[in-house]
């Protein structure tokens, strides 16, 4: 074989197995910090043999030239695949290293002087191509770096624009939900959140929300909690701060959240419901969000989330409402408060199962279900100087209560198109005895309140991103109870809340999901005419 054609087998040989051992490009560009430098013996590489058929032009290509390198576990991986860029930017170095050794010995012969500028005439396009995509990738760069946001902070918002219709509904007086023809009015509002996403370590989250938006509640016209939508905001478009959580790790399994505003159950426990997108996605309604389990309201706490294994993850959380009030009966430990511990079991990568315990001082309402399972926001009178006495059923702050609340909370995949899911909960909530006020007093009692969802889940039904669903269930409801007071018994009826939605993904930032949610015997009294909503809720994420 003549020097030319050696020297040309040698070369392309060892390109085509690629001289840096590499198999992808973000490997041979930092492939300088990776390497173990100049091999000064083919045998150094474990991964070589002399039985390669390479072996011989390694060989020689690091015995006259030097332009080998392997990487740090002495490894070449010559038999990973290799695209045209890292073959020219694999040939480019190796010419380099030639090129310094012709400049200081000169000992490289004619013949292999032309055989090297034949391959850098032929593989010039790729050279200039990988010079422009350098010159093009640091340009971007600087103006990242001079537009960015921040060096540790992300910024995210989202905006929900949505339009209501009460079609059908009456309260429990009687009255249309809104005039007498049932010809309801359309309303139009919004949801903004901004969100602050800041690492200090790389691995610790402050995660800030600052929130505003005008879309109303619908209880005061519906005359009950079950016609909720997820996405309300009546704020008046004050913007306020929202949310102020600190999340980071406590060993290599364990997570700490401290929140100091805005801190619920289901930023400590995993909801396991695909339909919950917090207002922004999924499911339309609150009671078809998550389980009711997570909705008593919180404040301010501290959760742990340990993970025992990929299989178990267990949660606890303490959650005080009242923590920033100094006043007698309030704070941090001495007001409102609920105290919760989930398992969440995945026996396979497709089922997620949870199991819910939450005790509560003061936090028994959901505000979803019959105005009877929400007893304290039944109870509870604004009391100013000069008022009247108060009524019968009518107190300052509400009738205080404790409540025991038990929740099982299922996910599972039959396919990747299709998702059933659901819950069960009850919660045993007692009124306090000697409660007083102006006279008026409710005895100690207990009610068993109820409530169960199923839901069905179709991921990317007509477009990927997009997603359908349906819930089924009856939200919070008294079934029981032992309150010794007239008005205050059992809910009369049961109600049954549908709610069907698409959410139409038209790109990456923008979903527009229409739906519908009816509910019969409104507040569990079949007095009043059934229930039925219709929503169009446009998302807009960034």
């Amino acid at each position: 074989m003549t020097i030319v054609n050696q020297t040309a087998s040698i070369i392309l040989a060892t390109l085509v197995t690629g001289i840096y051992g590499t198999a992808v490009k973000a490997q041979v560009q930092q492939y300088e910090d990776n390497s173990i430098g100049q091999i000064t013996n083919v045998n150094q590489l474990r991964d070589v043999s002399p039985t390669d058929w390479a072996y011989e032009a390694l060989r020689s290509l690091v015995d006259r030239y030097g332009c080998i390198s392997g990487f740090p576990n002495q490894t070449y991986r010559g038999n990973q695949p290799l695209s045209r860029y890292e073959f020219a930017a694999g040939l480019n170095s190796c010419l380099n290293q030639i090129e310094r050794l012709i400049a200081s010995q000169g000992q490289v012969g004619q013949e292999d002087v032309d055989t090297i500028n034949r391959l850098s005439q032929e593989f010039e396009a790729e050279l200039a191509s990988i010079g422009g995509r350098v010159d093009e990738l640091e340009s971007r760069t600087a103006v990242l770096e001079d537009s960015q946001f921040s060096t540790t902070t992300k910024l995210a918002g989202e905006a929900i624009f949505g339009i209501s219709d009460i079609v059908a509904g009456s309260n429990d007086d009687g009255v249309d939900a809104t005039d007498d023809d049932i010809d309801s009015e359309a309303v139009f509002g919004y949801r903004t959140r901004l969100e602050l996403e800041t690492s200090f370590t790389g691995e610790d989250l402050l995660f800030t929300r600052l929130s505003t938006g005008n879309f109303p509640e619908f209880a005061d016209e519906t005359g009950t909690f079950q016609g909720e939508l997820a996405f309300a905001e009546p704020a008046d478009s004050d913007l306020g701060l929202e949310v102020l959580i600190y999340d980071r790790p406590l060993g290599e399994n364990t997570n700490i959240l401290i929140g100091a505003i805005g801190m619920a159950a289901d930023d400590i426990a995993n909801t396991v419901s695909v339909l919950d997108g917090d207002g922004g996605s999924g499911a339309l309604s609150a009671f078809g969000t998550r389980s009711p389990i997570y909705l008593p309201p919180g404040e301010t706490g501290i959760g742990l989330i340990h993970s025992f294994s990929d299989k178990l993850e267990f949660s606890v959380g303490y959650l005080a409402g009242e923590a920033s009030d100094p006043s007698e009966e309030a704070g941090l430990f001495d007001g409102s408060y609920s105290a919760l511990g989930q398992l969440t079991i995945t026996p396979f990568e497709k089922l997620n199962v949870a199991l819910t315990y939450v005790h509560g001082l003061d936090q028994s309402d959901t505000g979803v279900g019959s105005d009877l399972s929400n007893i304290q926001s039944l109870t509870t009178t604004e009391v100013e100087d000069g008022d009247p006495p108060l009524l019968p059923g009518q107190f300052e702050g509400g009738v205080p209560t404790v409540s025991d609340s038990y929740g099982a909370q299922f996910s599972f995949a039959l396919s990747d198109r299709i998702v059933i899911g659901g819950w069960g909960g009850l919660s045993k909530v007692t009124t306090l005895s000697s409660f007083t006020d102006e006279g008026q007093t409710i005895p100690r009692g207990t009610q068993d309140i109820w409530n169960w969802a199923g839901t069905l889940a179709f991921p990317d039904l007509l477009k990927e991103g997009s997603m359908g669903g349906i819930i089924v269930g009856m939200q919070p409801w008294v079934a029981k109870s032992t309150i010794d007071v007239e008005g205050f018994d059992e809910d009369e009826e049961q109600a049954l809340h549908l709610e069907a939605f698409y959410q139409y993904q038209l790109n990456d930032n923008i979903a527009i999901t229409p739906g519908v949610i009816y509910i019969n015997n409104p507040d569990n009294n079949s007095d009043n005419d059934d229930l039925l909503i219709g929503t169009i809720r446009t998302t807009f994420a960034f």
